[in-house]
């Protein structure tokens, strides 16, 4: 890296043997070996994590490109799937379900309140509504309310 030879080595020890002596060198040679260590790890760990980075930038761009193609083929089969399950509804569901859509949830409790309400002043079913539907009411678990604002 820095093309340092072996002369130039062999002078800067003796030069340090010269300044510091025979008693501090063994210590000044541990710090700058723990230095040169650890610019040595900062080095190679700045290096790992620019490539990591790298590899992160290229890996998003190729999702992003695949994730634009793919997204249009799974929404398409997914349609697909859902016009031939509507296809095969009548097969699953009786008659009565399939040709009346169900009203929204507060909008069953709301009806389903005032027939009960109805058939109880009177003592028989609201008008429009035949005798099944009471069954059909009462074998049907409620949920409870919903006390959201």
């Amino acid at each position: 890296m820095f093309d340092i030879g072996f002369l130039e080595l062999l002078i800067c020890g003796v030069i340090a043997l010269l300044v510091l002596g025979p008693e501090r060198l063994p210590t000044a040679a541990r710090a700058a070996g723990r230095w040169v260590g650890g610019a040595r790890r900062m080095v190679s760990q700045f290096t790992s994590e620019l490539d990591r980075q790298l590899k992160a930038d290229e890996l998003r761009e190729e999702l992003r490109k695949a994730g634009d193609v793919g997204l249009d083929d799974v929404q398409k089969t997914v349609r697909g799937a859902l016009d031939d399950a509507k296809k095969y509804e009548h097969m699953i569901l009786p008659e009565n379900e399939t040709q009346k859509p169900r009203p929204a949830p507060a909008t069953r409790r709301v009806a389903e309140s005032q027939q009960t309400s109805s058939s109880d002043d009177e003592g028989q079913p609201a008008p429009g509504s035949d005798s099944n539907s009471t069954a059909d009411q009462t074998a049907t678990p409620q949920s409870p309310p919903d006390n959201r604002s």
